[in-house]
């Protein structure tokens, strides 16, 4: 028998020794474990998604198991959601609240994190230190106070009630994104700003912030999923048919009397497709970010 001849290759700068193809085979078969874990994770995230989608194609009657292939399939469940247009509404009061909310969080919380970031005093750790705080808190134990203040302000069933209270609560952690990542912004680069003329609010619009477009992605996507799928507050706050978001709308299948989970599903699919097509284009974006924020936190 022959042996398997190696290959060599010369640069110039000495011989490099090429892997033959037999090693390289070898590898991959010695890490046969890691891809089992792949495909179990992978069926762990997809099976959900394939539970969702059979359930939305079943008819109301139809009490076979969840997994088992819907046969035959019933289309009357999304047929039934664009005659009503009841998704449609709550897709575009979801849409309008996670962007306001979004803009407040984005706009106050990078402003205010390059003021934490920048200027280090005793003053500054006392808020810090209260932001990390408030984000131990778990925004049901304040349900009541904050319900019985928005009703004295009339802050109920409007868009900029719920806006506040959702920015509120979410800006805890997008300061701490931000606070991090602009604290490993070399300091050099507002001197240089400064000696240019350019004023505090100049460096941070002209030089601070164009740095942040990995970290604010990371903040649009875990908060706006955050505020797409909020329902505990959205509940008592949205009392009006009108205003009813995503989940209010999917909330109406479900009864004391009886459930509908085939149209529940069907309207769940349909209110997950904006977020999908979302993270699609912006992943890279997102996983930039979310590594860059671990590194520099």
């Amino acid at each position: 028998m022959m042996k398997n001849k190696k290959k060599y290759t010369d640069t110039g700068e000495g011989v490099i020794h090429e892997p033959d193809e037999v090693g390289s085979v070898s590898f991959r078969k010695k890490d046969w474990w890691k891809y089992l874990i792949g495909l179990f994770l992978l069926f762990a995230y997809l099976f959900p998604f394939y539970v969702i989608i059979n359930v939305s194609l079943k008819a109301f009657n139809d009490t076979s198991s969840r997994i088992q292939l819907a046969n035959p399939i019933y289309w009357d469940n999304y047929q039934k959601l664009i005659q009503t247009g009841e998704i449609f509404n709550g897709i575009k009061n979801s849409l309008i609240i996670t962007v306001l909310v979004l803009l407040v969080e984005i706009i106050v919380g990078c402003m205010a994190s390059y003021a934490l970031a920048r200027h280090q005093s005793k003053f500054n750790e006392v808020i810090r230190n209260l932001i990390m705080g408030v984000m131990m808190i778990t925004p049901l134990t304040t349900l009541v106070g904050v319900y019985s203040t928005m009703s004295k302000i009339h802050g109920t069933s409007t868009y900029w009630g719920i806006v506040l209270i959702l920015s509120a609560f979410g800006l805890p952690l997008v300061i701490f994104l931000y606070t991090n990542f602009i604290g490993s912004i070399p300091r050099a680069l507002d001197e240089a700003a400064a000696i240019d003329g350019a004023s505090n609010m100049q460096t941070f619009f002209l030089v601070i912030l164009p740095q942040l477009r990995t970290v604010t992605i990371t903040v649009i996507i875990l908060q706006g999923v955050g505020v797409w799928n909020e329902y505990t507050y959205s509940y008592y706050f949205l009392q009006k048919a009108e205003m009813a978001t995503i989940t209010l709308v999917i909330k109406t299948f479900f009864g004391s009397v009886m459930n509908d989970y085939g149209q529940a599903a069907a309207n769940a699919v349909v209110g997950m497709l904006p977020l999908i097509v979302l993270y699609l284009f912006l992943q890279k974006y997102f996983i930039k970010g979310q590594v860059d924020s671990a590194i520099k936190s």
